[in-house]
């Protein structure tokens, strides 16, 4: 008996490493749709740029995690030896790889944000900093509950902070820290002229719609897996993701009168706001929540264009990723209520608690942290080498050959 026990326990051991494995694959996976939704959008002189950055900028998270970022979060460090890191058939270690894939999502997210006119180096910098000091705070306090934040939620608000997969934790964070980045960027050169808003059309649809899909695609792991244990999967978790990222694309398609990029990104708004609460809602809930964050990003996008001259977002992080973030976190306090046909488990005043905690950690962290590195070292192109694009000032070559 104690043989088949601990067959069963072996085995049981394997099997979460493997699923975990398959979420950070998953997960990794996304950072190629961070890469070419970005590609598809910033002109054509920006191309080289937008994959170099979420290439290298994934290279710097790693490290900046792996030494300080995951310690910070969850006290746990990996200055050991590998016998005993390899123990339960390696299954911390992967779980690292595949939290370190949402943390790395971070300096992803603001790269769309910065597009086209950040320097290279101290922007990598300046990725570094925030995934190995800023995120990780945020991260701990929620999901470690770290400094007594979920106690203090749950004591003051009757129940902790509810983010599943990262609606705040992740999105809402990168896309805050983004807004912060973007506004001390200012805006592109041309971009606003006279007063009026001047258009730079996306320089590759499909590109851009290859972007939207594989985020789609790998959104999966990024929720589903976020059980961390094959146990505890749940087919709920996929169902409202799929739920919600429909209502994202129909009400993006409406309130954006066809306008494809619109459409590639209404799903994401709507995955964005489910991750918070996929576990614990009913799938008409997640369909509701998945369909307003489609129209919040429309309108907001458009609002942000159009009327801040400041706010140039080339990829609109801060309504996609910020404000579709928070709505996320939120509607779990909503839709999450067993009244409304949720486990429940949540409520709405400790949903808004948390969720504006995050929001002003992460806006504070960003202006901190760019606003440093942009007084010692300077994020923003010469105007010539902005003019020119960043994939010949920086890189030396362009995305395509003129021959």
């Amino acid at each position: 008996m104690e043989n088949i026990n601990s067959a069963v326990e072996t085995l049981m051991q394997g099997a979460n490493t493997l699923f975990i494995l398959i979420g950070a694959i998953l997960v990794l996976a996304m950072h190629a749709g961070f890469a070419f939704l970005e590609v598809g959008t910033v002109r054509k002189k920006n191309q080289v740029n937008a994959l170099v950055k979420i290439m290298t900028d994934f290279g710097f998270s790693t490290l900046a995690y792996f030494f300080i970022g995951y310690w910070i979060a969850y006290d746990i460090t990996f200055f050991s030896s590998a016998s005993t890191l390899a123990e339960a058939n390696g299954y911390a270690l992967v779980k690292f790889f595949f939290l370190l894939t949402f943390a790395a999502a971070i300096p992803a997210i603001v790269s769309g944000g910065v597009a086209e006119r950040a320097r290279f180096y101290p922007m990598l910098v300046a990725s570094a900093l925030i995934v190995g000091l800023v995120y990780p705070v945020f991260e701990g306090m929620s999901w470690n509950g770290n400094y007594g934040f979920q106690d203090w939620i749950e004591g003051t608000f009757g129940a902790p902070f509810h983010d599943f997969a990262g609606s705040v934790v992740v999105h809402g964070v990168g896309g805050w820290i983004a807004l912060a980045a973007v506004l001390i960027l200012g805006a592109r050169m041309g971009r606003y002229r006279s007063g009026k808003v001047v258009a730079f059309a996306p320089s590759n649809i499909p590109f851009l719609a290859l972007g939207s899909w594989i985020l789609t695609v790998g959104w999966f792991g990024f929720n589903v897996m976020s059980a961390q244990t094959i146990d505890g999967i749940s087919g709920l978790v996929a169902v409202n993701s799929l739920m919600a990222m429909v209502g994202g694309i129909i009400t993006s398609m409406l309130m954006g009168k066809n306008d494809p990029g619109f459409i590639h990104n209404g799903p994401l708004a709507g995955l964005v706001a489910v991750c918070a609460g996929s576990d614990i809602m009913h799938p008409i809930g997640a369909l509701i929540t998945g369909g307003i964050a489609g129209a919040l990003f429309v309108y907001m996008f458009t609002l942000a264009q159009n009327k801040w001259p400041r706010l140039d977002d080339v990829l609109g992080v801060w309504p996609l990723h910020g404000l579709c973030g928070a709505w996320g976190g939120i509607a779990a306090g909503i839709f999450g209520l067993e009244a409304l046909g949720g486990l429940g488990g949540v409520t709405l005043a400790a949903q808004v608690a948390g969720t504006v905690v995050g929001i002003v950690i992460a806006t504070a962290g960003g202006f901190i942290v760019y606003g440093l590195v942009n007084k010692v070292a300077g994020i923003r192109l010469e105007e010539e080498e902005e003019f020119n694009g960043a994939d010949l000032s920086i890189h030396k070559i362009g995305a395509t050959s003129d021959d």
